[in-house]
C-alpha cells in the first residue's frame, strides 16, 4: 500500500523574494485587466437583447450560480436589487430540493457558469424551461449546455486565468463580475433611476442620510430655539443666548415671524465700539434679514449654506410664511451624520 506524501513544506517568510511577490501581483492584474477589455469588444446584440428581457420582465430576476460563479451571483443579485431591478439569488443545489418553488414562470433566471456545464444548473435547465421562464446565461462557452437552452448568452470568456497554474477561477470570475456591473449600470439608466433612488434603498448609508435627510429631521426646534421679542433687554438676550448653547438668539415678532438675529460675533463688534450694552434692546442690536433656511429642503444643502457663508453658531429655520421653527449648528448636522 502507498502512503501518500506529505505536502511541500512552505518556505520561511524570510526567504520570499519581495520582487517576486509584486511581480505576481502585477501580472494578475495586467491579465484580469485585458480580460476585460477583451470582454468590452465582445459585447454587442446579445447583451442589449438581455437587458431588453429584463426590462420586460414583470417579475424578478433569480441569480443562479455554484461555486465561485455562485458568491459572484450573489454580489450580482445584490447590485441589481440595489438600483431598481428587483433581484435575488438562488443556489442551484436547493433549488433541486425545494426552492425551485421560488421561481415563478414571469421571473428571469440570470445563470453563472463560466464552464457552461455545472451539474447542479444543466439539471434545473429541463424544468425552467417547462415553466418558460426566461433565461439570461452568463458563460465562458458558447457550445456548453448551458448557452445552448438559454435565451440570451452574454459571453465571459477569458484567454487565460491569472492563476499562476490556471485553474483557480481569477479572471474568469472577474469578468462575470464584470458583465454583471455593466448589465446593472445600463438597467439603471434605462429605468431612469437617480440618486433619490439611490437613497432609498440604502436609507443606512452616508449617501442615504445625505439625500433623505431634511432640515426638520434634525434642527431644533420648541423651547430649544433661542428666541426673543424685540424689546427684550440686552440683559435677558444675553440671557437668553447663554441658556442654549448656540452662540445666538433669534428676534421675532408675536407671531413669530423672523425679524433679526444676535449672534456672539455680533456682540464682539459691539465691545470694540464701546457702546454702553446696558440700555440697547433686542431690536437695537439684531442683525436685520439674517441668512435662513427652508424647514423642506435637505440637511445636505443646509450644511452647503452653513459652510458657504461661514455660519459658526447656527443657522435660522424658517416655513413657507417666514416664521421661525427652529435653529441648526453645524453639532446637530454631525450628530446627524450629514457632514
Amino acid at each position: 500500500m502507498t502512503t501518500p506524501s506529505a505536502p511541500a513544506t512552505p518556505p520561511p517568510l524570510s526567504a520570499l523574494d519581495d520582487a517576486r511577490l509584486l511581480d505576481l501581483a502585477r501580472r494578475t492584474l495586467d491579465i484580469e485587466a485585458q480580460a476585460l477589455l477583451a470582454l468590452r469588444e465582445r459585447q454587442g446584440a446579445g447583451f442589449v437583447a438581455a437587458v431588453r428581457a429584463v426590462l420586460a420582465c414583470t417579475g424578478r430576476v433569480v441569480v443562479m450560480g455554484m461555486g465561485k460563479s455562485g458568491h459572484v451571483g450573489r454580489k450580482i443579485a445584490a447590485t441589481l436589487a440595489s438600483t431598481g431591478t428587483p433581484a435575488f439569488f438562488v443556489h442551484p443545489a436547493e433549488a433541486s430540493h425545494g426552492d425551485l418553488g421560488m421561481i415563478a414562470p414571469h421571473d428571469v433566471v440570470l445563470a453563472i457558469s463560466n464552464s457552461g456545464e455545472s451539474d447542479e444548473l444543466v439539471t434545473l435547465l429541463p424544468v425552467l424551461k417547462r415553466q418558460g421562464v426566461r433565461l439570461i446565461a452568463i458563460t465562458g462557452r458558447a457550445g456548453s449546455t448551458l448557452a445552448q437552452h438559454a435565451d440570451h448568452v452574454l459571453d465571459s470568456a477569458v484567454d487565460q486565468e491569472a492563476c499562476p497554474l490556471n485553474l483557480a477561477p481569477t479572471a474568469s470570475t472577474t469578468a462575470q463580475l464584470a458583465l454583471g456591473d455593466a448589465l446593472a449600470v445600463a438597467l439603471l439608466d434605462a429605468r431612469g433611476f437617480r440618486e433619490d433612488d439611490f437613497a432609498r434603498s440604502h436609507p443606512g448609508g452616508s449617501l442615504g442620510r445625505k439625500l433623505l435627510t431634511h432640515v426638520r429631521d434634525v434642527m431644533r426646534s420648541g423651547e430649544a430655539v433661542p428666541r426673543v421679542a424685540p424689546a427684550t433687554s440686552f440683559t435677558d438676550l444675553m440671557r437668553e443666548m447663554s441658556a442654549k448653547g448656540l452662540g445666538a438668539a433669534a428676534v421675532v415678532a408675536d407671531d413669530d415671524q423672523l425679524l433679526g438675529i444676535f449672534t456672539d460675533g455680533d456682540l464682539r463688534r459691539l465691545i470694540e465700539r464701546g457702546q454702553d450694552l446696558r440700555a440697547l434692546t433686542a431690536e437695537q442690536v439684531m442683525t436685520r434679514s439674517p441668512r435662513t433656511v427652508p424647514d423642506t429642503v435637505l440637511a445636505a444643502e443646509a450644511a452647503a449654506l452653513m459652510e458657504a457663508h461661514r455660519i459658526n453658531n447656527c443657522l435660522l429655520v424658517v416655513d413657507a410664511q417666514g416664521r421661525l421653527v427652529g435653529a441648526l449648528s453645524a453639532n446637530d448636522l454631525m450628530r446627524a451624520k450629514v457632514i
